[in-house]
């Protein structure tokens, strides 16, 4: 038989997470949030995260104007809604919608409903957040209001 070529690890693993297997926590990014890791930084060796965020307290001053460092970042809207400001320009986000943020967007998400829940995908895993100046004013929250 000729020689077979070494099989090196694959640069990911195969991962199947299951709602008993990861809890949501609060130890995320924004203390008003609670999230559940999907287990894929660790299948990706840290090139992607993914997780679900859902509503944990009512809205009061929202995430302040910031922006990420990431390669690539989509949050797609499982239930409920969110508004957010993209630049100078008021979006709202509901059950459904999916947003894919470019690289270095300025945002602000300043309300949300109580029964929000979303999916983050963002590249790589360990993104960093960087507040920035405001860019333009921000509607209030109406703090689980419509």
């Amino acid at each position: 038989m000729p020689d077979q070529p070494e099989i090196s690890s694959p640069a990911t693993a195969f991962s199947h997470v299951r709602p008993p297997d990861t809890a949501f926590r609060g130890d995320g990014l924004r203390d008003f949030f609670l999230y559940r890791d999907l287990g894929i930084a660790e299948a990706t060796r840290g090139k992607v995260i993914a997780q679900l965020v859902i509503a944990h307290n009512a809205p009061e001053k929202g995430t302040g104007w910031h922006r990420h460092e990431a390669e690539f970042h989509i949050v797609l809207m499982l239930r409920g809604w969110a508004r957010f400001m993209y630049e100078d320009k008021e979006t709202l986000v509901s059950a459904g919608d999916c947003v894919h943020q470019r690289p270095g967007v300025r945002h602000y998400l300043f309300d949300y409903s109580p029964d929000m829940e979303y999916l983050e995908v963002v590249g790589p895993a360990d993104f960093t957040t960087i507040d920035v100046a405001p860019v333009c004013d921000v509607p209030e929250s109406k703090g689980w209001g419509v």
